[in-house]
């Protein structure tokens, strides 16, 4: 059965790295990055395998394509291949680069994800160029990294939309072929010579899917670098399928074949199951090894085999064949020849260059993004006036205190609340971010500097406007010493909120369940912050002893009250016998709203100021604890269950 196929094979199969034939490797040799991988099993928790000692190889200036059915483990092959698994797997086996057990470092590999992370409201050269600047050296001069950026783009055809938006919800932009080729464009400016791809054809067109793959096949011609592609792609059409070199079958786990793709056919055939006349070889590869509908009867598929035994016979032949011999010779004449060392690439750009870049960058998607803060003003302008003509002229007599302290509380505790708004559009600004981290392309640190500053003038228009109709309207305390301390507490206590939202997104990154638990947060907040139930009378236990002192409502209630009645008199209801006709401001802080007189109004302030610095540390914190986390988590499984997926691996085999 074996002996057409090994003559097949032996015409087809890439020379050996050091072979007089392997001109093209030799080409590559020094530059190009080889990847193995031998007897590599990746398991889950409880034992269960996702991938079951799976070998091969890819070599610089060739297309690599994964193939399998949906949940085969082609998406984790391309993890673990690029040292991205999650810390609930455990690895085992050799994966070697240029013969070597060394790290990918940052400026060498790339990795192009199923999902467009993109900024919506960027424009093609906006969102490579932005990427330009952060990933690339300083050493670099901004035209250079322009040029850099703009050749990228035409290199992936793209130059008639540079000037396009992305776009997104509410916004036409790009098609989905188009975004996936600025994913792309983004990832290959530091010409990466290891690129992973993982179902960058996922929800395209046959047409779009072949334009992006013939883009990424081209992407060896267009310099002298030989990079190593690896993509997983789902199911081909027959132009795209005969774009790639060589060909990864998966099933469940188990290697079906590996080897070059115009093997694969006669492989298939040489085992029962050719593949039909004018069919498409990766549809019959793909609807011979998918177990999860069985075997076709009506169609007398396969000769009725049920699709586990078609498998397993095609699973056992590879393993047996000469096919699986010439790819471990193969891997271990890339191991025995080796190959240098992997060089870090230039440094990304400096600490103060990120920051710039993220903030102006930031800055510019705050601005086109209308649900960021736009729609958020427009509804504060609104409830603004309606909250002006509700107390509109309160007056100064004793029925105003109430009244002041009414609306002094909506506009701490309400008016700040609406400042989730724009929790979606964080949680897409986090997206990009995660993307971008995990590709190296800048840090944690400046991404809070650029976000927080990027937010600075849109939320001081924010509170400036809004708080101007809401203090003028209803005739708050005469005096811009006051009007200016009661914006800034309402520029505080949003960008408040906001810190908060961003610790929320940090820890649930589903938009509407950080909605959720936000407004779950702020609501006890609201509660316990000194106004519905005075200090003195909150239960100590839990809602005193932390909570209100923990509440940022508390310091702000406090500093609007002080703000707006220390220097007032009004009439005293209660006047007779021997008690003065009129009544001070601060008599009613002490005695009405149990307000803290020892310190002034701006410690209050100060206090405010001082929570915003510790959410944004505290987030900071967070995203890179997860970071570390997972690693360590990652590291205690592998040793504490090393021994019993040895055992298991073993009694599998």
């Amino acid at each position: 059965m074996q002996g057409g196929l090994e003559t097949c094979m032996a015409e087809n199969l890439n020379p050996m790295p050091g072979s007089n034939t392997g001109s093209r490797s030799n080409i590559f040799m020094e530059d190009g990055v080889f990847l193995t991988w031998d007897d590599l099993w990746v398991t889950v928790a409880g034992g269960r395998p996702i991938l079951q000692g799976l070998a091969g190889y890819a070599h610089p200036g060739e297309l690599l394509a994964v193939m399998g059915p949906s949940g085969c483990g082609k998406s984790t092959l391309l993890d673990t291949l690029a040292g991205r698994q999650g810390p609930k797997t455990r690895q085992e086996g050799d994966i070697l680069i240029n013969g070597r057990k060394q790290a990918l470092a940052y400026g060498t590999s790339a990795y192009v994800t199923q999902d467009d992370a993109l900024i919506t409201t960027l424009t093609v050269r906006e969102a490579v160029y932005y990427s330009a600047q952060l990933q690339l050296p300083d050493t670099m001069t901004k035209s250079e990294k322009k040029e850099r950026a703009e050749m990228t783009i035409r290199e992936m055809g793209l130059q008639d939309a540079m000037d396009t938006r992305i776009g997104g919800w509410g916004a036409k932009g790009l098609s989905g072929g188009q975004k996936r080729r600025v994913s792309i464009c983004i990832e290959i400016l530091t010409r990466p010579k290891l690129l992973f791809l993982d179902e960058p054809t996922s929800g395209l067109d046959s047409a779009a899917s072949y334009y992006v793959m013939s883009r990424i096949a081209s992407l060896n011609q267009k310099d002298n670098i030989g990079r190593t592609i690896i993509a997983s792609i789902h199911q081909p059409s027959a132009e795209v399928f005969q774009l790639f070199t060589n060909l990864y079958l998966l099933s469940a786990g188990k290697t079906v074949y590996f080897g070059s793709v115009s093997a694969a056919k006669e492989f298939f055939a040489l085992n029962g199951f050719p593949c039909p006349s004018f069919q498409n070889p990766s549809d019959h590869f793909l609807k011979t090894i998918n177990k999860d509908f069985g075997k076709d009867i009506e169609l007398g598929f396969a000769n009725g085999i049920p699709t586990e035994e078609v498998i397993d016979i095609l699973v056992k032949s590879y393993k047996s064949s000469d096919i699986y011999q010439m790819v471990q010779k193969e891997i271990a004449q890339i191991c025995k020849q080796g190959g240098g060392a992997l060089q870090k690439s230039k440094r990304r750009s400096g600490f103060f260059t990120q920051c710039h870049v993220l903030t102006s960058r930031s800055f510019i998607n705050m601005s086109r993004d209308l649900g960021y803060y736009w729609l958020r003003l427009g509804i504060y302008i609104s409830l603004s006036i309606v909250l002006g003509s509700v107390f509109s002229h309160v007056g100064m007599d004793n029925g105003s205190i109430q009244a002041r302290g009414s609306l002094l509380m909506f506009v701490a505790s309400f008016l700040t609340f609406m400042a989730i708004g724009g929790f979606p559009s964080f949680v897409e600004e986090m997206k990009v971010f995660e993307r971008e981290r995990l590709n190296g392309h800048y840090g944690v640190t400046p991404f809070v500097i650029g976000n927080t500053l990027s937010s600075l003038p849109f939320l001081a228009m924010v509170a400036l406007i809004p708080g101007s109709i809401t203090y003028f309207l209803p005739g708050l305390h005469h005096g811009y010493q006051h009007f200016l301390f009661f914006v800034v507490i309402l520029f505080a206590c949003m960008m408040l909120v906001e810190s908060l939202m961003m610790i929320v997104a940090s820890v649930v990154p589903n938009f509407l369940m950080g909605i959720i638990v936000g407004a779950g947060i702020q609501g006890l907040m609201i509660l316990v912050g000194g106004f519905f139930r005075l200090p003195s009378d909150l239960p100590k236990p839990v809602f005193k002893f932390p909570l209100y002192y923990i509440a940022f409502h508390k310091y702000a209630y406090q500093g609007l009250f002080k703000n707006e009645f220390v220097g007032l008199t009004f009439p005293n209801v209660q006047a007779g016998n021997g008690s003065s006709a009129t009544v001070t401001g601060e008599e009613i802080l002490k005695q009405t709203w149990r307000i803290e007189m020892a310190y002034s109004k701006w410690v209050d302030l100060a206090i405010l100021f001082a929570m915003i610095v510790l959410y944004r540390v505290l987030f900071l914190i967070i995203i890179k604890t997860t970071e570390k986390e997972k690693a360590v988590i990652g590291k205690f499984m592998s040793a504490t269950c090393k021994d019993k997926a040895q055992v298991s691996r073993g009694e599998r085999r």
